[in-house]
């Protein structure tokens, strides 16, 4: 399952913090002629994500590819092909390792995805995972597609489209929480009302007040069962240290949301690369 693929110029972009005025030893060495293989491999099990766009890298520098491409979201074992590219020794050399490190970490990112889905569905089939906006900056599109190839949804693409208050906005708020949220919902009548509480008052006030969505903030497990069992109806979102070793539990706790920012931490898969003469 490939979301997406990254535009052209955001690869020219990669491949041009690698090797901005070319590959020095390659040159001197005189073999960029050479034809050769590049050939990518799962080291570890892992969600493999980015092959699109390693194998579009050899695309722009001369190489082809040599039997199929791994789509991301594929779940591979270790030892597995990913891809394989063939071509000029300038081209392999060039591409190697912006391509390699790429797939390395969004391949992480996917993987992790798809460990705190799982855990997720095991707990309620019907309990989704979502992933915030806390990826390194500059690396959104890269980052939302890892998510999306691990099983997962974006929280928040931006603050730009979508409603969250914060206890940091409300110290600004001089309104009632009934007349904030209809002045968001005048404001932007097609977007949901999100909140986020840090108890139960709260959690009372701001349900009562109309909002579409809870978002409880590193809440126990415990207490989460319990607002859900308090506000029968009312969407909630548990936010705030989710991960593969806690989401059933949430899950099982009845909560349909998960909130996560764990797979934007989680370390690179390994992907081993041969590259050899023909």
């Amino acid at each position: 399952m490939n979301p997406y693929t990254l535009p052209d110029p955001e690869l020219e972009r990669l491949l041009g913090e690698d090797v901005p005025a070319g590959d020095a030893t390659t040159l001197a060495l005189d073999i960029g002629e050479r034809p050769g293989r590049l050939d990518f491999r799962a080291r570890y099990e892992m969600v493999v994500c980015g092959s699109e766009e390693a194998r579009r890298l050899g695309e722009l520098r001369g190489l082809t590819v040599s039997g199929a491409v791994v789509a991301s979201g594929t779940p591979l074992a270790a030892g597995a092909t990913i891809l394989s590219l063939e071509g000029p020794a300038s081209g392999l050399h060039t591409v190697w390792k912006t391509a390699q490190t790429l797939m390395e970490y969004l391949s992480g990112i996917a993987t992790s995805t798809a460990a705190i889905v799982a855990a997720a569905r095991r707990g309620d089939p019907n309990c989704a995972v979502v992933c915030t906006r806390k990826n390194f900056p500059g690396t959104k599109a890269a980052a939302v597609k890892a998510v999306l190839a691990g099983g997962a949804s974006p929280h928040r693409l931006s603050l730009s489209e979508t409603l969250l208050v914060f206890a940091e906005h409300r110290a600004f708020l001089d309104a009632t929480p009934a007349a904030s949220i209809a002045r968001l919902r005048r404001r932007w009548p097609e977007r949901a009302v999100v909140v986020e509480v840090g108890n139960i008052g709260e959690a009372q006030t701001w349900a009562a007040a109309g909002a579409d969505i809870l978002q409880l903030e590193k809440w126990p497990v415990e207490a989460v069962a319990d607002i859900i069992r308090q506000l029968p109806g009312t969407r909630i979102a548990a936010a705030g240290g989710i991960n593969a070793s806690n989401a059933e539990a949430y899950a099982r706790a009845g909560c349909r949301i998960l909130v996560s920012s764990a797979p934007y931490f989680a370390g690179p898969r390994d992907v081993a690369v041969t590259l050899s003469a023909l």
